[in-house]
């Protein structure tokens, strides 16, 4: 079996619960690139096995410990175990993720489901090389309809990979009409943001509509996720989106859903806060859901004062007793950083607020004790009070 040595300080990271091995702390490699490698610690004690990569700055991303055998039997239990877990989760919703990746013991492998078919992506080396297996499985084990690899994030440039849109299995249409509790989208599969759509979202939507009241202000909404699903409490309701295309989706899944009330409009958010806080205009419901801020740690400042200005400005626009829905997507900005930015911005804006709820991605993206990269969706439900 090909093999990789490691360092002491690559073995504790192992042994602490840790998947990942970076280049820094790599030793000896008798592997090619895409290999299920035997890796050793320092004193060539077997540490378990993984799936290698030769240019990634994240050569090593654990499968196994110890001795077990990380072959076709194991890969299958594993998909097996991420999808019962889904199905035990009864979602009400028709798309959702069934794998994500490190926390179903299954690194750099997202699978999401769209109705009938299946949307996969392989972000490392090892797990592109296993994806013709891994699409066999899912066949068998899910019955889709086809299978479509949306396999062109850029980290995959950073694995020496080819960036790419294919369909692995069956027949895949342009677009899906999917629903999430009462809400239905056309999903774009090729096109779409991610695998077609935002699917983390879903349950922190669910919570934000049990305090959604009178008007209501979504900005970033994308596809309108949040202003679809709030504006039937809102008899008032509002979607801002820098983007052309995302309006004209917003407005067509208004349509399609019996919320014609919906008012998108084109605008860079920074500058439509500011537009309105100067308008006087109050609102009883505010949802901020930015893309993520911070790409990397070097950007992390640049991100808290961003979030800080869209925060404040949101405060300001907040009715006594409304309600604002604030996320952050950015790994790199923990909660506790996060927590800070809303607390600055309460002081700066001379708005008091109450924490109602905190939240995170939803429970098919679910987070791996120990590794935080896989926390990644804070989401805090917050009310203004007087």
């Amino acid at each position: 079996m090909p093999s990789v040595t490691i360092s002491a300080r690559g073995e504790q990271r192992v042994r602490s619960g840790h998947p990942w091995v970076y280049r820094t702390d790599v030793v000896d490699v008798q592997a090619d690139a895409g290999d299920i490698v035997r890796v050793l610690g320092p004193r060539n004690r077997t540490i378990g096995s993984a799936l290698f990569s030769d240019q990634s700055q994240i050569p090593i991303r654990m499968l196994t410990r110890g001795d077990v055998e990380a072959g076709p039997a194991l890969l299958r239990g594993r998909l097996e175990q991420a999808i019962a877990f889904r199905q035990s989760l009864a979602l009400d919703a028709t798309a959702y993720r069934l794998v994500h990746g490190e926390a179903d013991l299954l690194p750099s492998l997202i699978v999401d489901r769209y109705d009938a078919w299946l949307v996969v992506q392989a972000l490392s080396q090892g797990m592109d090389r296993l994806l013709p297996d891994i699409c066999r499985m899912l066949v068998d084990l899910t019955g889709a309809t086809g299978i479509l690899a949306r396999n062109d994030p850029k980290v995959r440039a950073l694995e020496g990979l080819e960036q790419k849109v294919e369909v692995l299995h069956g027949d895949v249409p342009e677009s899906v009409i999917v629903r999430e509790g009462p809400v239905e989208y056309e999903a774009d599969l090729r096109r779409g943001q991610k695998t077609g759509l935002f699917l983390d979202q879903r349950e922190n939507r669910d919570a934000a509509a049990r305090y959604a009241r009178g008007r209501l202000l979504d900005c970033f909404s994308y596809n309108g996720g949040f202003a679809l699903r709030l504006a039937r409490q809102c008899p008032q309701a509002e979607a801002v989106d820098v983007s052309a295309d995302a309006v004209g989706r917003i407005r067509a899944n208004a349509e399609r859903n019996g919320v014609p009330h919906i008012e998108a409009r084109e605008a860079n958010v920074f500058d439509d806060l500011r537009r309105l806080e100067r308008a006087g205009e109050r609102y009883d419901t505010i949802v901020l859901d930015p893309p993520a801020f911070a790409k990397n740690k070097a950007s992390v400042a640049n991100a808290l004062a961003g979030y800080k200005e869209i925060n404040l400005r949101a405060m300001r626009l907040l009715t006594p007793g409304g309600y604002l829905v604030t996320c952050s997507c950015s790994y790199n900005v923990n909660e506790d950083m996060f927590e800070d930015v809303i607390h600055q911005a309460s002081v700066d804006s001379h708005v008091p607020l109450t924490v109602v709820e905190k939240r995170m991605q939803g429970r098919d993206h679910p987070v791996l004790v120990g590794v935080p990269e896989t926390y990644y969706l804070k989401c805090f439900i917050l009310r203004r009070v007087e």
